[in-house]
């Protein structure tokens, strides 16, 4: 039977050593998980059978069954997340496969020097992802009684006359607007920056649409944070402030994780 090979993620071979891995099912629950040594990186795959997990039948599963790519991909966050919780991961995306083991060694080796440093860099440190909601009526509110720009524009509709105040209250209307995203824009960023100096690195990410979040309020911000774990504790402490000064103006904070090294590792 021709193979593939799936990749979960690239562990330091010394943490392999020291920690047999577990034996659990691979990708197609049939066969198991196991490790190939490739130098100073040891990698985490399963065989797959090459017909059946081909390019275009993984495609063809993953646009028209739905309940297929939930399974697997639980499967993959799953693994990962153990992987994580036992070595240096770098985790790869989901359905990364190789033709080979020879097709792997040599991308792995070929990167090796690169991997080293990502081991050295992710090592004993956490991936921790913030999302920012806004009730975004609220801050309006907050915004449209308190920004100079937006008093010195009423000051200057109410000196007009009737028939030009309807335009002008039209052009209000969309400078509140602005002024308003440049508020939570400004807020989001000082917060960001905040956290950034507990952080060893910190990513901004594009915000999600409320058709994705199913929530009424806007997500403002979304970011992920590298962070040494004996900081952790701190890093939520300032969270929590956060939401309890900030919660009665309109804003929520959502802080997650521990999550596998995604945002601060690559491996292509």
């Amino acid at each position: 039977m021709d193979s593939l090979i799936y990749l979960y993620g690239l562990i330091p071979t010394e943490e392999a050593i020291k920690q047999q891995l577990p034996s659990n099912k691979g990708f197609d629950g049939k066969g198991h998980m196991y490790t190939l040594a490739l130098g100073k990186a040891t990698a985490v795959v399963c065989d797959l059978d090459a017909k059946e997990y081909s390019e275009e039948s993984i495609q063809e599963q993953i646009n028209n069954n739905m309940e297929w790519l939930q399974e697997k991909a639980f499967h993959h966050h799953e693994t990962v997340m153990m992987l994580s919780k036992m070595y240096t991961i770098v985790p790869l995306k989901f359905c990364t496969l190789f033709k080979n083991q020879a097709s792997l060694e040599n991308a792995v080796q070929t990167k090796e020097a690169d991997l080293i440093d990502t081991f050295a860099s992710i090592h004993g440190n956490e991936e921790w992802n913030l999302k920012i909601y806004c009730d975004d009526q609220l801050l309006k509110e907050q915004v449209s009684e308190s920004n100079p720009a937006i008093e010195a524009k009423r000051e200057e509709i109410n000196q007009l006359s009737k028939g030009k105040q309807f335009f002008a209250k039209k052009k209000l209307d969309k400078l509140i607007e602005s002024e308003l995203e440049e508020e939570k824009n400004r807020i989001s960023e000082n917060i960001h920056g905040h956290l950034s100096e507990i952080a060893l690195k910190g990513n901004i990410k594009k915000t999600w649409s409320n058709d994705v979040t199913g929530r009424k309020d806007e997500m403002t911000w979304n970011s992920v944070y590298l962070i040494p774990a004996a900081d952790v504790e701190n890093f939520l402490r300032q969270i929590q402030q956060y939401e309890k000064d900030m919660k009665g103006m309109g804003w929520q904070f959502e802080a997650t994780g521990p999550w596998p090294a995604y945002h601060f590792s690559n491996f292509s």
